[in-house]
């Protein structure tokens, strides 16, 4: 009995001037020796036929829906065709379109939404281009959510940077360290840890996740002596969320819980703040980090990395993580196995 083809990836084209089209680019051109899964990409075809060229790559393209997506991948790169004026300018971002970028995204989301795709892969956006297409949103968390919420919802997107084995999730993101205390709240670390619980065991099947929470201060405050938040704010999330059943430790300091032989008994830990969570996992993964939305109703991975403009165009510049990030993508919407969970 045969099986039932999955439905395709979709893959938001990005930034045009920056390096996310080269890179879907090239990983077409080696679908067949990396084993891609079919995906199709939200974007302007002509803009993608003309980087091609440029990138001396001899490939197919074709405008398609993605219904018949996956039937075309081997012979030709599927393209949900957008509209616009889209120069092929390396490293020169344009307004005009910044608004085929915005457009992609929603399509690609909306698709995904209504089950024609079955999760979204985008490249990186340049926000300056797209607020001056009108984009009112922080980033592209922020406008997924948007998205992907229903009237009347709020949705809280989790962002967590993630590697086969290593997984970390700042509870506060892109703001300034000095306002980090003052958002810490234990409604906040609840929250998240609820949802990158729930969204381990759902999407990455790990039945029972193990979760680290930082300390905000060194030695986690040492009892209130440096700092109270650990002992005030985090200490009792952690007691509400045991409760709860949810398996997590904390707070735990931050120096000694990214030791590797430490990092690697949880299946995430929860930093406090950006820096606290992106410099460990980019030490040990620079490359092949992604970037994982969680809290929505798809599944959403990007590359762990911006444009590029300085590398769009010539064909250098690692295919690293984006490929990581359609492997994960691949993984948690029923492609690859899931991996198992690396706690003990």
């Amino acid at each position: 009995m045969s099986k039932t083809p999955l439905p395709p990836l979709a893959i938001s084209m990005g930034e045009p001037a920056g390096i996310g089209p080269d890179l879907i680019l090239r990983l077409f051109a080696e679908r067949q020796a990396l084993g891609l899964p079919p995906f199709i990409v939200y974007g302007n075809a002509a803009f993608l036929e003309a980087r091609a060229r440029r990138l001396g790559l001899a490939l197919a393209i074709a405008p398609a829906a993605a219904a018949t997506a996956a039937q075309m991948f081997a012979t030709a790169l599927p393209v949900a065709d957008i509209a616009g004026a889209v120069p092929d300018r390396p490293g020169e971002a344009d307004a005009g379109a910044g608004r085929v970028v915005i457009e992609a995204i929603s399509r690609a989301t909306n698709d995904t939404l209504a089950g024609a795709c079955r999760g979204v892969v985008t490249a990186p956006i340049h926000k300056a281009a797209l607020y001056s297409a009108g984009f009112a949103h922080p980033g592209h968390t922020e406008f997924l959510a948007s998205l992907c919420a229903r009237p009347g919802e709020t949705l809280l997107p989790v962002m967590m940077l993630a590697t086969e084995e290593l997984r970390v999730v700042p509870a506060t993101i892109h703001v300034p360290l000095s306002r980090v205390p003052g958002l810490l709240t234990p409604a906040l670390l609840e929250a998240t840890a609820r949802i990158v619980a729930h969204d381990l065991r759902t999407r990455l099947g790990i039945a029972r996740p193990r979760l680290a929470m930082t300390g905000l201060n060194p030695h986690a405050g040492e009892g209130g002596s440096i700092g109270t938040e650990d002992r005030d704010i985090i200490a009792p999330a952690v007691a509400t969320l045991r409760r709860e059943n949810i398996d997590v430790h904390g707070p735990i300091p931050a120096d000694t819980l990214f030791h590797l032989p430490h990092w690697r008994q949880y299946d995430a830990v929860i930093a406090m703040y950006h820096d606290q969570a992106l410099i460990p996992i980019k030490t040990v993964a620079f490359d092949s980090a992604v970037n994982v939305t969680l809290g929505l109703p798809i599944v959403r991975t990007s590359p762990d990395h911006g444009t590029a403009f300085d590398l769009a165009g010539t064909g250098r510049g690692s295919t690293a993580s984006l490929l990581a990030a359609i492997r994960m993508a691949d993984r948690m919407t029923g492609g690859l196995p899931t991996a198992p969970g690396m706690a003990a």
